[in-house]
């Protein structure tokens, strides 16, 4: 059988639930082999393993301040200098003091700190007036050896990678960022300038690089395919990345080829239709060697719809994150559900509470682009007072979810 001749006999499933498609996408993908990198490409990965302190940190007690290690009551005498990085100084006796750098371990025997601005120096003597115990950061205030300080599953931010830096680490134990191909296909899409009659400018292929970083991939070179089965069946098989996205294939129609091309490529087809509005023709495969498919419907905004329902708990299960939660907000004018279908809404949200802002067509993007997300609309008879949000930026947590 040829490729252009192959039948698309899968076992159609009915199109899932909408909850239903984002649990089976994430389900769906498990999470990359997990390698030790560096701390510089560890960056927005996630912990295979908890970040477990290696040392106690700081290690000995050091100077909170500039200013002076004290020891007894005022008056003291100077005595020396303690800079940050030199060894450990003698221990102090009662009445000396030792000029003390921020960082700097404090000498044996010192009951505070006195800082710059509130010591009063003439020649060697010291006047002024500090709190026992004041202004020394103590050893192990921060974490004792052995203590766990971020789980596994943590993303690592700036943050973490300067606890890692702080506690001695060179390299961090993460799932590797899931590499994302993209094949954009459509005989009548333009790259360049107004489309003219019976073309259309392609606004897929622009958003995903986006999509696709906040998510939490990388985004390979996107490849344009003209709408042949051939094409996209040897676009498939050359694909070298853990998730590949197909825009503009996955519906029914004389030009879409996607099932036809699993079909050739023998793949498990395990979401055949959403039923949600728009983005219902989108698609999840597994090919045979492990590789996850996401066909994303031709317009626009449901390509959008469809990349945050399949593609993004995809991305989550690959880089070892839970399915990310959705928080539920109040529509004060109530939204219209449809009767068996999840409608995704885009929606601003604000102290206002939330409110669609018009412009749903699944080939328009001029709603999306001035919401803050998708509101969940579940179906249902009676309008919607509450719904979900789904973030339009993935690697967004604007509600506290």
């Amino acid at each position: 059988m040829t490729v252009e001749s192959a039948t698309t006999k899968f076992a159609q499933p009915a199109a899932l639930t909408w909850d239903g498609a984002r649990e089976r996408a994430h389900a769906a993908a498990d999470p990359l082999l997990s390698r030790p990198f560096p701390l510089a490409d560890a960056a927005g990965a996630v912990l295979a393993a908890p970040l477990v302190a290696p040392c106690t940190v700081p290690p000995v007690d050091r100077s909170a301040m500039d200013g002076y290690a004290v020891r007894g009551p005022a008056p003291w005498t100077v005595v020396g200098t303690v800079r940050a990085g030199s060894p450990l100084a003698p221990p102090l006796r009662p009445g000396q003091a030792r000029a003390i750098v921020t960082g700097a371990a404090v000498p044996p025997g010192t009951d505070a700190v006195l800082p710059d601005e509130d010591a009063v120096r003439s020649g060697e003597a010291l006047a002024g007036s500090v709190a026992g115990g004041r202004h020394i950061r103590r050893a192990g205030e921060e974490c004792a050896a052995g203590e766990e300080l971020a789980p596994a599953g943590a993303v690592v931010n700036p943050p973490l990678l300067g606890l890692a830096a702080t506690l001695g680490c060179d390299t961090l134990l993460v799932h590797p960022t899931p590499r994302v191909a993209a094949c954009v296909t459509g005989d009548e899409l333009v790259g360049h300038g107004p489309p003219g009659p019976g073309r259309v400018r392609d606004a897929i292929g622009p958003m995903l690089p986006g999509l696709v970083d906040r998510a939490g991939g990388r985004l390979l070179p996107a490849v344009r395919l003209p709408d042949t089965r051939t094409s996209l069946v040897d676009a498939l098989a050359a694909a070298d990345a853990e998730l590949v996205l197909v825009s503009g294939s996955s519906a029914a129609g004389p030009a879409d080829h996607l099932r036809a091309a699993l079909a050739a490529l023998h793949a498990d087809l395990l979401v055949d239709g959403v039923a949600c509005r728009p983005g219902h023709p989108q698609t999840l495969a597994q090919l045979p060697d492990g590789r996850l498919v996401v066909g994303l419907p031709g317009n626009p905004l449901a390509a959008l719809a469809a990349f945050l329902t399949l593609a993004v708990p995809v991305l989550a299960g690959l880089r070892g994150e839970p399915l990310p939660a959705l928080l539920a907000a109040p529509v004060p004018g109530g939204l219209e559900r449809h009767p068996s279908s999840t409608r995704l809404v885009p929606v601003r949200v604000g102290s206002f509470g939330t409110a669609p802002v018009g412009h749903t067509g699944s080939a328009m993007l001029r709603g999306a682009a001035i919401a803050d997300a998708l509101a969940v609309v579940d179906p249902g008879p009676a309008a919607a007072i509450a719904v979900r949000l789904l973030p339009l930026d993935p690697g967004a947590r604007p509600w506290g979810v």
